[in-house]
């Protein structure tokens, strides 16, 4: 039977004459997929850049410097070296992926194992761990990057070390608590009554179950990294001129935003836009992976 809401027909009052009912949830569909789209198209212009016809990222031209966008031979403009902004974006977007992929790879990878290992096994080593973890999140992160940074000198492989080690702790705290909950379940009691190792439990039955969760956090991660990375290139302690990285190109940028706004606003927006589909997406995963969200 229909509801109050719809007719027979399958419309919706108001709607227009055999106008279909309006699917729940189809603007966040959108979304998603709008923020899948974002990150999809990044990482293929980012894969695909050797191959583009793309002017050297570093070459500089003195006559065609702060050109405005739409210039001939320059769509998005030049910076103040006269260096073609599509060419440095689109070579950008290989090192701001390369780093916050790789960089949330490691956390996860050391946060993860630290983790289901405190959480599994508990006792003293849960005690000082934890410990250890509570202090480095006494800090600000950004502050700590910047103290590792400067301890192993500025360059693009050290900020992706320093940023991957101050996000260790989030990984650690997340993935023991999913431990302590998995741990005490009656499947778990089962099989250990059954006699099966720990080295099975946690492979059958702790590690499938944290698999989703930790997912979920590393497609969001992504787009922090990718964010720290850029701050850390932007005070000249991630990746070092003449690279072409996001950050950096911000930070020339930032000089000549009141004569050429577009020398530090593209940079911005392609930051802002591979970060949001990074979230986006995070989110999409969250749901579909989580059956209480369904």
């Amino acid at each position: 039977m229909a509801s109050s809401a719809e007719l027979a027909d399958g419309t919706v009052p108001g709607a227009g004459v055999g106008a279909p009912a309006r699917a729940p949830g189809r603007p966040r569909r959108r979304w998603r997929a709008l923020g899948a789209g974002i990150v999809l198209l990044i990482a293929a212009v980012a894969v695909l850049a050797p191959a583009l016809p793309l002017p050297d990222p570093n070459r500089t031209q003195p006559s065609q410097r702060l050109a405005p966008p739409l210039t001939p031979g320059h769509p998005l403009g030049t910076d103040h070296l006269g260096r073609d902004l599509l060419s440095r974006v689109i070579w950008g977007s290989r090192v701001s992926l390369a780093v916050g992929v790789l960089a949330a790879l490691l956390a996860m990878t050391a946060g993860a194992a630290l983790g289901l290992l405190t959480g599994f096994y508990g006792g003293a080593t849960d005690h000082v761990v934890m410990r250890g973890v509570d202090l480095i999140m006494a800090f600000p992160y950004i502050l700590l990057a910047m103290l590792l940074v400067a301890a192993l000198g500025p360059g693009l492989v050290n900020a992706m070390i320093a940023i991957a080690l101050v996000n260790v702790s989030f990984y650690a705290r997340g993935v023991r608590a999913a431990v302590l909950l998995l741990r005490e379940q009656d499947f778990v009691e089962a099989a250990r009554a059954v006699g099966a190792s720990e080295g099975r439990i946690l492979r059958t039955h702790i590690l499938p179950g944290i698999a989703g969760p930790i997912l979920v956090f590393v497609s969001m991660n992504i787009g922090v990294m990718i964010t720290e990375s850029a701050g850390l290139s932007f005070i000249g302690l991630g990746a070092q001129p003449p690279t072409a990285d996001w950050g950096t190109m911000l930070a020339d940028g930032r000089q000549f935003i009141t004569v050429a706004a577009h020398v530090a606003a593209i940079p911005g927006l392609a930051i802002f836009a591979l970060v949001l589909g990074c979230n986006v997406v995070g989110d999409g995963l969250r749901d579909a992976l989580d059956p209480r969200l369904r």
